[in-house]
Order: structure tokens, then sequence, then C-alpha cells
């Protein structure tokens, strides 16, 4: 009994209990909302970058070279005009963007392939659209002190302690080269600084990557926590889609009224009524400019049959009593169908007596 108490306090309550459904969700993509880890795109970009420059480092560092050997020698004895510096400036951002476009597009391909892996392809503006209540100090207020803000505070705080854990741990493996940085010439020691850099930023980038699955798993969970839909939630949703049941059976019922005053229109308008004496009563009718054979143009059962057969006599319409052939008809056709082949000889015998009766023939 409790339970279903229970139950009840959670529908008038409208209490969030129900997952979300396919519309809902539509509604929320149309939005920018869905499940994504900002962290994944992070992480999978600082790894592709760090693995293109483990890769890389003697292409961009042979430039690198070159650049600073030919600025040396060439740039700095160039005498100081207004031509040659526009020229040294377009040389100089030649050089800079052949070092650092390679890593620029490694980034951009890399972040674009971890957010579509997240969500697909999807493009909004909702999320970007201006909002007054944006600059409402009260819900920034709420916005900074909340329960989200302080899981987000933690998980920056984890983030930072793990991977500079993990950095930490690959510096100290490398001690004794940090430590005879002081015995080697200059090459060597930015050698060794840069594959210690490399290494350390490639155990951050898995380190982040590792605890970026852990945010998706939980930003997914977040998000079908904040899109849940209470029973009255479904039930307007419904009624917005498909229509208010009531106002549909109201329409319908108004349309089955309509069908049945012009079906009762054109019983006078009828041959021959076939009868089963209290249950049954098809109207037919032969217009052959309308139909190779007889068709149905009304027909009822009980209260409804009582009724045509009222308007029939009424109308001075023949009726004929035939059980098996008004069982027939009721169940082979509808209103306007033309009647089946096997019925053609009985129906035409009952209409010839029909019209001998009317001293049409």
């Amino acid at each position: 009994m409790m339970k279903w108490i229970s139950l009840d306090l959670q529908f008038f309550s409208g209490e969030k209990t129900e997952k979300a459904t396919p519309k809902k969700r539509q509604d929320a993509r149309k939005k920018g909302q869905t499940a994504k880890s900002q962290d994944i795109n992070t992480a999978v970009g600082l790894l592709a970058v760090f693995l293109f420059l483990m890769f890389g480092s003697s292409f961009i560092g042979n430039h690198i070279y070159i650049f600073f050997r030919y600025t040396f020698q060439h740039y700095l004895l160039v005498d100081v005009t207004e031509n040659n510096i526009q020229h040294i400036l377009i040389e100089v951002l030649k050089e800079v963007a052949i070092i650092l476009g390679p890593i620029m597009i490694v980034a951009f391909i890399a972040a674009f392939a971890s957010n579509f892996a997240q969500i697909g392809f999807m493009f909004s503006t909702e999320s970007i659209a201006p909002k007054l209540e944006k600059l409402d100090p009260i819900k920034g207020f709420k916005r900074i002190f909340s329960m989200r803000a302080i899981v987000e505070l933690l998980k920056s705080i984890l983030k930072i302690s793990f991977v500079g854990v993990v950095t930490f741990i690959v510096l100290w493996m490398k001690i004794d080269e940090v430590l005879s940085l002081s015995y080697k010439t200059v090459g060597q020691a930015i050698k060794i600084i840069i594959n210690l850099v490399l290494q350390m930023g490639l155990a951050a980038s898995i380190a982040l990557l590792f605890l970026a699955v852990f945010d998706f798993l939980y930003q997914r969970y977040d998000f079908e926590k904040n899109i849940r839909m209470s029973k009255q939630d479904i039930k307007d949703e419904y009624k917005n889609s498909e229509g208010d049941p009531l106002i549909k059976s109201k329409i319908k019922q108004r349309q089955r009224e309509m069908a049945m005053r012009r079906m009762m229109q054109e019983v006078p308008n009828a041959d021959v009524i076939i009868t089963n004496p209290t249950h049954y009563a098809i109207c037919l009718k032969y217009d052959e400019s309308k139909h190779d054979a007889p068709y149905v143009i009304a027909k009822g059962v009980d209260f409804l049959a009582e009724k045509i057969k009222k308007i029939g006599k009424e109308n001075e319409v023949i009726m004929v009593e035939n059980r098996p052939l008004a069982r027939a008809l009721y169940a082979q056709t509808e209103i306007g169908d033309t009647i089946p082949e096997e019925f053609f000889k009985i129906v035409a015998e009952i209409l010839a007596y029909v019209y001998r009766i009317k001293n049409k023939i």
C-alpha cells in the first residue's frame, strides 16, 4: 500500500524519475546539450601533438636551426629600412608558419576526431546565443557555488595532482641525466631537455586521457540525470506530439457522425435493401455511369440497421430478406465498394425482381 502511495506522490509532485524520450534527447541535441568530456579533447590533442613532436622533431629542429642561423648571418646585417623590415617580416612569418603549421594542423585534427567520436556531427548556435539571464548576478553566484562547480573543482585538483605525480615520476627516473646537464655541451643539454620534455608530455597526456575516460562517464551520467523527465512531462509530450486523446476522440466521433449522416442521406437513393430481419441491412444501388456492378451505399447492424430500414420504408425503398447474402455483403464490403463477383447472379435476380415491382422492365 505504501509503495502505491509513494508512486502516486512521485507522479503528482513531478519528480523526474523517468528516462528521457527520443524527442527530449533530440531537442536537447538541437540546443547543443549532450554528454561530452572536454578533458578527452584536451588529452587527445596533447597526445597527438607530443607524438608528432617526437617523430617530427628532426624536421622542426632543422627548420629552427636554419632560421636562427640565417637570422644571425643575414637579418642582423641588413640595413633597417621600411622595405627591408617588410621583407624580413614576410619571410619570418613564412618560417613560423612552416614550423608551427603542422603542429596546429595535428592539434586541430585530433580535437575534431575526439569531438566527433563523442557526439558525432552536431551544429547548434543555441549555446552561444546571447541571453540576458547570463548577466543575472544571482544566478551567476549560484553557478559559482553550486554542487557542479564543487565537483569540477575537485576534478581539477585530482587532475593536477595525478598528472603532477606522473610527470614527477618520469623526471625522477631521469634524475641522473638532469644532474649531469652542467657537464654537457649546449647541444647535448638541449637534446636531453627536449627528450625529457617530450617524455613528460607523453606521460602527462596518457595520464590525462586515463582520467578523461572517467570524466566522460561522469558527464554522461550527469547529462542523463539532467534530462530525466517526470511522468507528467512524458504525458504532456505525448499530447503535444500526438494530440490530446480527448480532442482526438471528439474529432473521430464528429467524423463518424458526419459519415453517418452522409450515409443516411443516401438510403432513399437505394434500389434495394438486403436485410436479415433483425440484425443486418445493406443498401445497394446500380448506376452504370458510376460502376459496372451494383455497389453499397449504406450498411448497418442492429440499431443502425433498424434506422436504415425505417428510412427505406419512409421513402418506399423495396426491402428483400436474404440472411446469408446480408451477412456476406456486410462482412466483405465497405461503403462505396461494388459487390464481389460471386454475388453477381443472386443480386441480379433481386434487382430484376425489384425492377419488375417498380414497373421498370
